[in-house]
């Protein structure tokens, strides 16, 4: 088994290296990706840069390239949720793309044809999350994320965007992420640890909580690879 474990920025890879340890880097298709052996198990772990363009080509590259039989997300969102404050944590059941609008042509946001609004994530990695989080003692919330090519600062785009996805966090990855695994037949998982509230404070917020978040993301996610090593 390979399992890939990636996300969008330095800051949301950088935890899970330093529990690593060593690791070979590898230069392919404009990106870096750093290849390790853990617990007996290949690990590839990437940051995509941010963006579902991006996110869409390492993930493709993971799976296809490196042959990665799962792929684990780490990273940061926003939460739209009243329930979720930063610093919480959020596990993806499904994913959309809040920005994929063709309404004009009689179909519900999101969607685009031979394709789905919704992608769900893998039964059995959400299990192994709720045995991870009783293990850490963690609150952990599980429900619908939203991914766009924007960082939503603006509360009539968030109250938009939870109309029509009842999406509970946003962010600007998962969903692509989601589109390509499904696609390929590799199961994914999708934890968000949350930076902001999506509000007008956002900018302000993101900077301040962004770094303490990644590594409560990054925390769970290696605890995640545990599980998923030990099955």
């Amino acid at each position: 088994m390979k399992i890939a474990i990636m996300g969008a920025m330095p800051e949301e890879v950088a935890p899970i290296l330093e529990k690593i340890g060593t690791y070979k880097t590898t230069e392919y298709a404009g990106n870096k990706y750093y290849e390790a052996t853990y617990k007996g198990t290949e690990l590839v772990v990437a940051y995509s840069k941010i963006g579902k363009v991006f996110s869409t080509l390492t993930a493709t590259t993971m799976i296809e390239h490196f042959s990665c039989d799962v792929l684990l997300f780490s990273g940061v969102a926003g939460g739209i949720n009243p329930e979720l404050k930063i610093g919480d944590l959020i596990v993806a059941t499904k994913l959309s793309q809040h920005d994929l609008d063709i309404t004009a042509f009689g179909h519900p946001m999101g969607y685009v044809p031979e394709g789905s609004v919704f992608v769900e994530t893998d039964k059995d990695l959400l299990k192994l999350s709720k045995e991870v989080a009783s293990e850490l003692g963690k609150k952990v919330i599980e429900g619908v994320i939203a991914t766009g090519d924007q960082f939503v600062h603006d509360s009539s785009m968030k109250e938009n965007i939870v109309k029509h996805f009842n999406a509970d966090a946003l962010e600007m990855e998962g969903g692509s992420v989601a589109v390509v695994c499904n696609a390929l037949n590799v199961p994914f998982f999708i934890l968000r640890a949350i930076s902001d509230t999506a509000d007008t404070d956002a900018s302000f917020s993101f900077d301040e909580f962004m770094e303490s978040s990644a590594i409560i993301s990054a925390e769970f996610i290696m605890k995640m690879v545990d599980k998923v090593i030990s099955k």
